[in-house]
């Protein structure tokens, strides 16, 4: 299975969203804080190639986007390959 990243902020909806989808797939992440660790935010822009907003979400290396760019990939079907390669 994959890595997979998640950028949050704790007040953040679309964070929740993302991490609920997530945990729906049994798919274990590791998530960072940049509200509680305000020093990751830069690390996060540079892997996003400049997304400064969160969610930012990561599987394996490729940079998936936001809440809005997972939901379509399970809607999409592709979700599930992506989870599991």
């Amino acid at each position: 299975m994959n890595t997979i990243e998640i950028y949050t902020s704790p007040l953040c909806g679309f964070c929740h969203a993302a991490k609920r989808l997530l945990n729906e797939k049994g798919a274990s992440f590791s998530e960072i804080d940049v509200l509680a660790d305000p020093s990751r935010k830069p690390e996060m822009i540079q892997r996003a190639n400049g997304g400064r907003t969160v969610p930012q979400i990561f599987i394996g290396e490729a940079h998936i986007g936001g809440c809005d760019d997972l939901y379509a990939l399970e809607r999409s079907g592709k979700l599930d390959g992506l989870l599991a390669a």
